[in-house]
């Protein structure tokens, strides 16, 4: 019974986070449908919003573009635990847009990008990474997909060799020297065919 609610419910959480992904994206300022419908009044007469400091987008810090250099080479390296095929510095999800902010004070504060991405191991597991480190609970990680091709590869070959050997088989056996000649005087209507037709 478990079994059948994992698929809706593996759906559902696909769903909420790709929801989450695209969130930020909206955040950025896409018009609405509200905003564009007519009889509501004009962007211009109502002030501008101020943004929130997590308004889905972590502002780059003009004052030291060096940070902000640091910042993306680390963020690059670190996965989106929300999108998780995005880095943090590409995702939109809050949560990206937190941990990007995170690290960002972290740099300030005058941690090396090694020790920030230590910290960010330590808080979500080696998952975080997009490089995992190779030891023996990454091996796995690292070997899987190569062995899994040699264990199909092994499969294929075993199946292409029973198929032959069914094939031969299934084949006309080779005919003797004396078969040869029983067809050869069955075929020549000779006095020793037994059935009697010439």
């Amino acid at each position: 019974m478990t079994v059948l609610r994992a698929g809706p419910m593996l759906r559902m959480l696909v769903l909420v986070a790709g929801l989450a992904c695209t969130q930020g994206a909206l955040a950025q300022g896409a018009p609405t449908a509200a905003a564009a419908a007519p009889g509501t009044p004009a962007a211009s007469d109502a002030p501008a919003p101020t943004p929130a400091p997590s308004s889905g987008v972590a502002r780059p810090n003009a004052e030291d573009p060096a940070l902000e250099r640091r910042l993306q080479a680390v963020t690059k390296e670190l996965r989106c635990m929300v999108c998780q095929n995005e880095s943090i510095a590409d995702s939109h999800a809050p949560l990206a847009v937190d941990m990007r902010n995170e690290i960002r004070e972290q740099l300030k504060s005058g941690m090396s990008d090694r020790d920030v991405i230590e910290f960010m191991v330590a808080r979500y597991g080696n998952f975080v990474r997009f490089r995992p480190p190779l030891d023996w609970t990454t091996y796995a990680l690292w070997f899987g997909p190569a062995l899994l091709m040699v264990i199909g590869f092994g499969v294929l070959l075993s199946q292409l060799r029973q198929r032959r050997n069914l094939v031969a088989a299934r084949a006309m056996p080779e005919l003797t020297a004396a078969d040869r000649a029983a067809l050869d005087a069955l075929a020549a209507g000779s006095p020793n065919d037994k059935t009697g037709n010439r």
